[in-house]
C-alpha cells in the first residue's frame, strides 16, 4: 500500500517542479497536492492501526506523514495564496528529519537504496526552506528541476520497480542512485545559475575574449 502512495508521490513532486519552472498554474497543481496529501495521511494511518505491534512497520510508516502534511499544507496554501514561509520552515524540519530516517533505513532496515533516496529528499526539502522560507527567489528554476527529477527517480520509477517484482541487486542500485544524484544536480546547479553559459563558453563572470 505504501507504494502505491509513492507512485504518487512521483506524481505530485513532477507536478510541483513543473509549477516552479513556470509551466502550469499554482491553483490547479494545488489541488493535486490536497489530494495526495491527503492519500499520504491516509495510508501510513492504515498501516500502523494494522500493525501496532511491528515497530518495524510503524518506524518505515511514520516517515510518510511528512510527505502528506507537506503536500497538503502546499495545496491549501496555492489555492488560498498563502505567505510560503510557514511552509517553509516546516521543510526545514522534514529535511532534518529525513537525514534521520536514512540513516534508519541504512542502519536499522538495511535498505540501502531508500538510505540514498532520503539524502535525496533531505537535499529537496532543504531547496524548500531556502526558497519558501527565506525567499531565496533565485533558486526557484533549480528546486524546480530538483523537483521534477526527483519525482522519477526516487518516487514512480522506484514504486514502479518494486509492485513488479523489478526492484533488484541494492547495494548497485543505492551506488547509482548516489552517483547520479551527485553528478546531475551539480551539473544543473551550473546550468540553471547562470555559471555557465553555452553561448561565448562564458564561465561566471569571465568570458573568453573575443579576438579583433
Amino acid at each position: 500500500m505504501a507504494y502505491v502512495g509513492l507512485l504518487y508521490v512521483g506524481a505530485v513532486l513532477f507536478l510541483n517542479g513543473v509549477m516552479l519552472l513556470g509551466k502550469a498554474d499554482p491553483k490547479s497543481i494545488g489541488v493535486f497536492n490536497i489530494f495526495v496529501g491527503a492519500l499520504q495521511v491516509i495510508t501510513p494511518t492504515v498501516l500502523i492501526v494494522a500493525s501496532l505491534a511491528d515497530p518495524v512497520t510503524i518506524l518505515s510508516a511514520s516517515g510518510i506523514y511528512l510527505f502528506g502534511f507537506t503536500y497538503l499544507y502546499v495545496g491549501i496554501g496555492l489555492l488560498g495564496e498563502f505567505d510560503t514561509s510557514g511552509v517553509g520552515w516546516f521543510s526545514l524540519f522534514v529535511a532534518i528529519m529525513a537525514l534521520g530516517y536514512s540513516y534508519a533505513n541504512f542502519q536499522l532496515l538495511g535498505d540501502s537504496p531508500f538510505g540514498v533516496i532520503w539524502l535525496y529528499w533531505s537535499f529537496l526539502w532543504l531547496l524548500f526552506f531556502l526558497l519558501l522560507g527565506l525567499k531565496r527567489e533565485k533558486l526557484t528554476r533549480y528546486t524546480g528541476w530538483v523537483a521534477a527529477i526527483e519525482g522519477w527517480v526516487t518516487a514512480a520509477i522506484p514504486s514502479f520497480l518494486i509492485m513488479t517484482g523489478n526492484w533488484r541487486n541494492p547495494t548497485a542500485t543505492a551506488l547509482v542512485l548516489a552517483v547520479f544524484g551527485v553528478v546531475v544536480f551539480a551539473a544543473l546547479w551550473v546550468v540553471t545559475s547562470g555559471a555557465w553559459s553555452p553561448r561565448g563558453f562564458r564561465w561566471g563572470p569571465r568570458a573568453m575574449p573575443t579576438p579583433h
